[in-house]
């Protein structure tokens, strides 16, 4: 487990799938935000959920979130398209509803930049969110992420065009 100050991340559990699947999927428009792929139905337990436990991946590493404290489930972690050749990944978090607003969010994104720093090597780190997600923002820019641009209108979120934000922090800027 990585540890954060109030979080850890772990290997994701066949039990955290069917809560995480209906606390952060079947929310479709806040799925929709964090997804630029489309949200279609996937019935609970078909081994379709996109929180299903695989096999290991080069290009990806999938973490469930736990809070130290209660150690309740509090959300999902990844690094997501891993180039090993340029060392570069992008990073995402989610956090089930009641565990947002707890400040939890800096410490998941300090402990996945740990993890792709220290352990997988990486030499930069990127986020994209919609220009609205203030609480993504706000978490990247604590833990040392630099906003780096916009892009105009580049995302189609449940119904309309929105703006991203994409954020940066190089291996030697961390810490």
């Amino acid at each position: 487990m990585i540890r954060g100050d109030k979080i850890g991340l772990r290997a994701r559990h066949q039990t955290d799938v069917p809560v995480l699947h209906a606390e952060l999927y079947d929310d479709v428009a806040t799925r929709s935000r964090a997804d630029s792929r489309p949200w279609r139905p996937i019935t609970p337990g078909s081994g379709h959920s996109p929180y299903e436990v695989t096999e290991p991946r080069d290009d990806a590493a999938c973490f469930s979130v736990v809070e130290l404290d209660s150690q309740a489930l509090a959300g999902e972690a990844l690094l997501w398209g891993i180039d090993s050749h340029n060392r570069t990944a992008h990073l995402g978090i989610s956090l089930i509803p009641a565990f947002r607003g707890r400040g939890l969010g800096s410490d998941v994104v300090r402990a996945l930049c740990e993890y792709g720093f220290a352990v997988r090597g990486m030499q930069r780190l990127q986020v994209e969110t919609l220009a609205d997600n203030i609480a993504m923002i706000t978490a990247a820019t604590r833990a040392g992420f630099t906003i780096e641009g916009t892009l105009r209108r580049s995302a189609w979120v449940y119904g309309t065009f929105a703006d991203e934000v994409v954020l940066g922090l190089l291996a030697h800027e961390w810490r």
